[in-house]
């Protein structure tokens, strides 16, 4: 049987955060609204930021999306929903193939395990079986360019070896679904090279990118859909080419 086409459903997607132990007026409830971007009321009795409100979004094999607004309007929020971090208040997800979420590269590395061994538990992290990470091993650890540091704890590299380990085990797995929070950019430059034509590769081999960045150039190149997002409050999808129309809205 053949698996279902990639997409992407989202019907009235609400995701609300509580904001514990303070009053209305409290400067903490203020720098929540702030940070989050979204609107902020009671719930039950508490306090809370409601981070997305009735979203709706369709996406399918092809679509290319580009997340724009400012700090704090629910981009990452959306993104995390999306991956599967979240689940909605209020509303539905629905995501239909294998999800490759490059939003926090730094996230299941252990510091006093190997290079390796790291490999190995982001590997199974992103659902790999323990097969197809051995089988990947060795592409990895080649790319990675850290050769005997790799049987060393992380915890003895420098950030910039760090980033290089995190890139490479995160860009070894196959997408349909690709969501990423800005673009990635690591190590020194020759390495910026070649992580820039690995990252192209997994994004033309995805079928949807969900991509949020500040750069509206980058978000010219790759995506042919774009949507705003503002205080947790999502615009219709529209064409790339109404980027700046819709920037200037």
């Amino acid at each position: 049987m053949k698996p279902p086409p990639v997409s992407i459903s989202c019907k009235d997607l609400t995701l609300r955060f509580p904001v514990y132990g303070v009053d209305a007026k409290s400067l903490k409830k203020h720098l929540a609204k702030i940070a989050v971007g979204g609107r902020l009321g009671s719930h039950h009795g508490s306090a809370e930021v409601t981070a997305i409100s009735n979203l709706s979004l369709e996406l399918k094999a092809g679509d290319r999306l580009g997340l724009v607004g400012h700090n704090g309007s629910g981009k990452t929020t959306l993104l995390r929903a999306l991956s599967g971090a979240y689940e909605p208040d209020e509303g539905s997800i629905e995501v239909q193939g294998h999800i490759a979420a490059l939003l926090d590269l730094n996230l299941g590395i252990d510091p006093t395990a190997t290079g390796m061994d790291n490999i190995r538990l982001r590997g199974r992290i992103a659902g790999l079986t323990a097969r197809e990470v051995d089988e990947r091993l060795p592409e990895i650890a080649e790319f990675s360019g850290l050769g005997a540091f790799l049987e060393m704890p992380v915890k003895t590299y420098s950030a910039g070896m760090q980033a290089r380990l995190a890139f490479a085990a995160a860009t070894a797995v196959e997408a349909d679904v690709l969501l990423m929070d800005e673009w990635i950019a690591v190590g020194d430059a020759d390495f910026q090279k070649i992580a820039h034509k690995r990252l192209l590769k997994l994004v033309e081999r995805a079928g949807i990118l969900v991509l949020a960045s500040h750069d509206v150039e980058l978000l010219r190149l790759y995506c042919n859909k774009v949507m705003r997002m503002d205080g947790g409050v999502a615009s219709p999808v529209t064409d790339i080419k109404k980027l700046d129309e819709l920037l200037a809205a």
